[in-house]
């Protein structure tokens, strides 16, 4: 496929969807919250007796169903030699809410730079899977319930659902009087009298007081209906907000101003970020910073060239970031723009294409492939964001060659926890030479093998986005393995750290505040992994918001009781990070991101394991 240079500028009766009160549960599978798990002494938490570190549990119950069949090709299809089979867990399927609340149904206009009363309006609205499938049944109602006219276009389908309608942008003039006005959107017969002109996106934006175009007005949607959506995935929205709320509201104090030269702080995906609290809350300053955030971040993306050294097409650069670096590169903004505010002028597939082009050779790092050999480069940061970076490929384009690309990420990372090729078992982690992570020379005699905790989570989050389109059963083994990897040889036991010249850890997350190792081990003495911490470590405590997604996922896939309590417990004891002294500390401005990007769904994780919401 050749590429090309890419910029894309380019009265019926209202009746409500029949809907009673609709909760929000958007999963099966509700476990309940148990008792502590033990600890030992050493440095490391205890496994619960009897359990083995690499592989999940059986079903305690033989009669449940194994999860449903991965829509890609088998290990042994893809060339990757998997070996074992695969531990089959209880099938969690995740879909949409059905039924929706019409109270849901609200569109609050925000002058946001448009001049005048009569102003232009686009945003975008996501429904669930099977909800829509023409969009012409989309209508939107003033005040009093009177239509108004309305261009309305599909923007984003359920490719790996039903094909239905999964996101539409709605554009139409309206009065404003003020800064403030209330619509509604409701699903009727097409109406051909209702319907209007579109324009190209960019000609409602305004430059604001960073020089960026964004939109002259911001529609918000309401948080239940964008959760229930699953335009984000699952979502619990926040309607009492919650410690974590309050954490990343304290944080969004600091990072709220654009970071225009400040390439590092855009460093795992900024934009998502936002766009992912904003859909959990609603609240106007997450969306205007995530629209802005959005435009910018397109802007300094190459769109030119092939992928890859020397040219680097798809890679993105501001300040010291080298254009070259794939770990910048990050597709998951497009998918939520295009959803929440419709903007389809800054992407197109020649586009995507680059971007993904940039993961696939690796930038000026070596090609996405395999882990064959002990002595090969490894970092979990980029096998996770390259994984989600195609995940979202697949969702925007419905691309069956990222689908494909998918299911080699998934078989390379099963291969690799599985079957590790340095020959020391399964332990639950993508265990890989500390010397080659830190980009030094190797040795086999002087090197640590183990794996970096905190930058596991951005696997554990691909993992999750490309279950949610996969269904794939390889996924549920290699989340649960990590969790109870977590459990024995990633938390440092506190008792380790008590005196001064050890203490590793911010004391504003009090005194039971956890900590994982910089560089955790099964096979490592603690004596070398205190050497890493005290060389490296210090605060890696700053983490433990991040921390908190693998121990829920694991814990929403995990079958076995005794480990369920455990990562229970961990959960409970992971609370004092949501801690407000924590998130004052401004000093490294990517932290934000960091924190947040990918962590919402725990607070939707706790609600199906009985936590609740906070």
């Amino acid at each position: 496929m050749t590429m090309t240079p890419s910029r894309v500028r380019t009265p019926a009766a209202i009746w409500w969807l029949l809907a009673a009160l609709a909760s929000l549960s958007l999963c099966a599978s509700v476990y309940a919250a148990s008792s502590p798990a033990e600890v030992v002494a050493g440095g490391r938490s205890a496994m619960p007796a009897g359990t083995d570190a690499g592989t999940p549990a059986p079903p305690s119950d033989a009669s449940t169903a194994s999860p449903a069949p991965s829509s890609s090709a088998s290990p042994a299809q893809q060339g990757t030699n998997t070996g074992a089979s695969v531990t089959r867990l209880p099938q969690v399927v995740v879909t949409g809410a059905k039924a929706m609340d019409p109270r849901w149904q609200t569109i609050e206009l925000r002058r946001h730079g448009a001049i005048g009363k009569n102003v232009a309006v686009t945003f975008g609205l996501p429904f669930p899977p099977g909800m829509l499938r023409d969009a012409a049944q989309v209508h939107i109602v003033d005040e009093h319930g009177n239509a108004l006219p309305a261009h309305v276009e599909p923007t984003l389908q359920w490719h790996f659902k039903d094909g239905s309608i999964r996101a539409v942008r709605v554009q139409l003039h309206t009065e404003l009087d003020g800064d403030n006005r209330t619509l509604r959107f409701t699903l009727g017969p097409p109406d051909n009298t209702a319907r209007a002109d579109g324009w190209p996106y960019v000609d409602g934006l305004v430059v604001n007081t960073d020089g960026v175009r964004v939109p002259g007005v911001l529609a918000l949607l309401s948080p239940e209906w964008m959760s229930a959506s699953l335009i984000a995935g699952p979502q619990q929205p926040a309607a009492s907000p919650g410690p974590y709320d309050h954490f990343f509201a304290t944080q969004f104090k600091w990072a709220e101003p654009l970071p225009r030269n400040e390439g590092p702080s855009w460093l795992f995906d900024r934009t998502s970020t936002l766009f992912q609290q904003y859909v959990r809350t609603g609240r106007e300053e997450y969306l205007a910073a995530a629209s802005e955030s959005y435009r910018y971040y397109m802007e300094h993306l190459r769109r030119v060239g092939a992928p890859g050294w020397p040219l680097c097409g798809g890679g993105w650069s501001v300040g010291e970031v080298n254009v070259c670096d794939p770990k910048y590169v990050y597709v998951e903004p497009i998918l939520l723009a295009l959803g929440l505010t419709g903007d389809d002028s800054e992407h197109d597939d020649a586009l995507i294409q680059r971007m993904i082009g940039s993961w696939d050779t690796g930038g000026w790092n070596y090609p996405a492939g395999p882990y064959t050999k002990p002595e090969q480069r490894f970092t979990e940061r980029e096998a996770g964001l390259g994984l989600l970076a195609t995940v979202s490929a697949y969702e925007i384009t419905g691309d069956k060659s990222y689908l494909k690309r998918i299911d080699n990420r998934l078989g390379w990372l099963y291969q690799h926890q599985q079957h590790n090729p340095d020959g020391l078992g399964n332990d639950g982690s993508w265990r890989n030479s500390w010397q080659m992570h830190e980009g030094d020379t190797y040795d086999p005699a002087t090197d640590v093998r183990g794996s970096s905790p905190w930058m596991t989570e951005n696997i554990i989050d691909g993992l999750w986005h490309a279950w949610l389109v996969t269904s794939d059963p390889r996924i549920p083994t290699m989340i649960t393995g990590f969790g109870r990897y977590l459990e024995h040889y990633g938390w440092i036991d506190l008792k380790t750290i008590t005196d001064k010249e050890k203490d590793w850890r911010n004391p504003c997350s009090g005194p039971n505040g956890q900590i994982t190792w910089y560089w955790s081990s099964a096979h490592a003495s603690n004596k070398q992994l205190i050497d890493i911490e005290n060389s490296e470590g210090w605060y890696s405590d700053a983490h433990d918001v991040e921390m908190t997604l693998p121990v829920a996922a694991a814990r929403y896939f995990e079958t076995d009781p005794v480990q369920q309590r455990a990562l229970d417990q961990r959960l409970s004891w992971l609370t004092s990070s949501y801690s407000l002294d924590c998130a004052d500390n401004a000093k490294t401005p990517r932290r934000f991101n960091w924190n947040n990007h990918g962590v919402g769904v725990v607070q939707w994780f706790m609600q199906q394991s009985g936590h609740g919401a906070h």
